[in-house]
């Protein structure tokens, strides 16, 4: 069984300037605009209380993002709100102008006209972004990278996309969107990844994913629970991570919670960024085979990326069966706690929790989180069942695919 290996951040503080692009004044002016979408309601946060007194822990909720918008993933949120954001900026208008209703009309499709909005997924926020394009009368062109599955494919051609599935990894399938639409007539890249020279939109889908974190924090506050201590969150870019991890030191900044950013171990760029300790980022190449499709990003975003340098206390690097383990706890906790439906990327950081406060081998980490019976952990199923078949084969089959692994059989 592979090694889960982790590095505590010791990197080098910044000047701390991106923190404020999910300052709580941008966060909810992204919620209140995905309140004005008639598929909108708040995803359910579900308490395992049970599972928290198995593992030592003072409580454990999981944000299930399965229920966002029918799509089974929470990267809708991101795509939709940037696109928003862009059309107020082309029309002269502020985003609080620009709710479901008007951003649907026939009005302000005379006023802006059609865009091609271009992006690189594997899958989820590829759906995202064609829904929303769909939804706001736009067009959505889309490239998957290779390994990317079927089923992936076919949930974004139903939303009158244009997607193809590319013999090119994540990172090359970014590079060939911005290329198309930079020579395409009102052409737009829409991507949850910042480079240099393209940092506006993606700090504009990190605001959008602020709505998840937001919603997270007052579903707490209405149940009378105190705020989070500790919170794991999956990473591929980063742009999420970012995005969590900011909400939180802005909204708590006297006591914040101990952040920890899971990866994949193929794709694991942040990780060695952090172990390598200099505060310059790391890029991933290369074939990333994981089961972990959404976290298969091997170059990360420079703004998220500052964000968590500053604030985040740990950067893990996780092998597929923490996901299956995750997958199938989840999908069976203990009697009295509900289950919840999660897929790969979606169910690591619990796989990795579980797996912290029950192998001795992670009891360093374990200490340095200040992971015990205080510890009131927050987590975020960012994606459902994406892969149904995959699912069946991990959850009810027992299965373990193991990727990276070339002795392991298929």
């Amino acid at each position: 069984m592979k090694p889960i290996k982790w590095a505590v951040n010791a990197m080098p503080k910044t000047a701390d300037e991106h923190l404020a692009v999910m300052s709580l004044e941008n966060v909810a002016a992204a919620e209140n605009f995905h309140k004005s979408f008639p598929q909108y309601h708040v995803t359910p946060l579900t308490r395992l209380s049970e599972m928290a007194r198995y593992l030592g822990l003072a409580s454990i909720h999981v944000k299930d993002e399965s229920y966002r918008f029918g799509l089974n993933a929470f990267k809708v949120l991101g795509g939709s709100f940037a696109m928003a954001r862009y059309i107020a900026a082309q029309t002269g208008r502020d985003i609080s102008q620009l709710d479901y209703a008007t951003l649907t009309s026939d009005a302000l499709r005379r006023d802006f006209g059609q865009a091609t909005f271009f992006t690189a997924t594997d899958g989820n926020h590829g759906r995202g972004v064609a829904w929303a394009a769909n939804k706001l009368k736009q067009k959505a062109v889309v490239f998957m990278p290779k390994g990317t599955t079927q089923s992936r494919l076919d949930n974004i051609l139903k939303e009158n996309a244009q997607a193809t599935i590319e013999d090119l990894n994540y990172d090359d399938c970014v590079r060939k969107a911005a290329a198309y639409a930079a020579k395409t007539p009102h052409g737009v890249v829409v991507q949850d990844t910042a480079w240099e020279g393209y940092e506006e939109i993606p700090s504009w889908i990190m605001q959008g994913y602020g709505t998840m974190a937001m919603e997270a924090n007052n579903q707490l506050a209405s149940e009378g629970l105190p705020a989070p201590t500790h919170i794991f969150i999956q990473a591929g870019v980063g742009s999420l991570a970012g995005a969590i991890q900011g909400y939180f030191a802005n909204r708590y900044p006297k006591n914040p919670p101990i952040v920890t950013v899971v990866e994949s171990d193929v794709a694991d760029c942040l990780y060695q960024g952090a172990k390598a300790g200099d505060g310059a980022p790391r890029n991933v190449g290369g074939d990333m085979p994981t089961i972990m499709a959404g976290l298969a990003c091997g170059e990360p975003n420079i703004l998220s990326w500052d964000i968590l340098k500053n604030h985040a206390r740990a950067f893990v690097s996780c092998p597929d069966w923490v996901a299956e383990k995750g997958m199938r706890m989840l999908a069976a906790p203990i009697k009295g706690d509900m289950p919840i439906t999660s897929g790969e990327s979606g169910a690591v950081t619990f796989g990795l929790l579980a797996a912290l406060m029950t192998m001795p081998e992670l009891a360093d980490l374990k200490a340095a989180l200040k992971l015990d019976e205080n510890a009131r952990v927050l987590l975020f199923s960012t994606e459902g069942d994406t892969d149904p078949d995959r699912y069946k084969a991990i959850v009810w089959e027992g299965k373990s695919f193991h990727l990276d692994d070339p002795d392991m059989p298929r």
